[in-house]
């Protein structure tokens, strides 16, 4: 899969493939005609709000494919407290971002079988630690 060109509307039009779910059943759940279903698997992104009715229609997490996307592409970010803002509270949920899904470690190891990328090339590019991805090696060696 690729994770750092994401076209959600492929994506979701080949999960439907895989599973072959009729296009009447998916006009029912998303309350929608079939022009527009057509138009949501050319569209590059789609509402939040739609893109969670698709998860919950085809059993798939479509928002992880962006969260892979993040963690390999997105640098961590480190807000600097200052004396002003360590007062203030946070109120939305705060995730760790170091969670690595099946996909990715298959994507990370691709790389590094296929030879596109060097054990050294991938750790400085994606920030995965050394000894994190050398137990994915060991682990998952094919």
């Amino acid at each position: 899969m690729q994770f750092k060109n994401i076209h959600i509307g492929s994506i979701i039009k080949q999960r439907v493939t895989e599973y072959e779910i009729g296009m009447s059943r998916i006009c029912n759940f998303l309350k929608c005609k079939e022009e527009d279903v057509k138009i949501m698997y050319h569209t590059e992104s789609l509402d939040s709000a739609l893109l969670l009715r698709w998860s919950k229609l085809l059993g798939y997490d479509f928002f992880r494919v962006y969260s892979q996307h993040l963690i390999l592409y997105s640098p961590q970010v480190n807000i600097k407290s200052t004396d002003a803002s360590q007062n203030h509270q946070i109120h939305i949920p705060q995730f760790r971002k170091n969670i690595y899904t099946k996909e990715l470690i298959d994507f990370i190891l691709e790389l590094l079988e296929n030879g596109e990328k060097t054990k050294q090339e991938i750790i400085d590019e994606y920030k995965i630690p050394k000894t994190t991805l050398y137990k994915w090696a060991s682990k998952y060696k094919k």
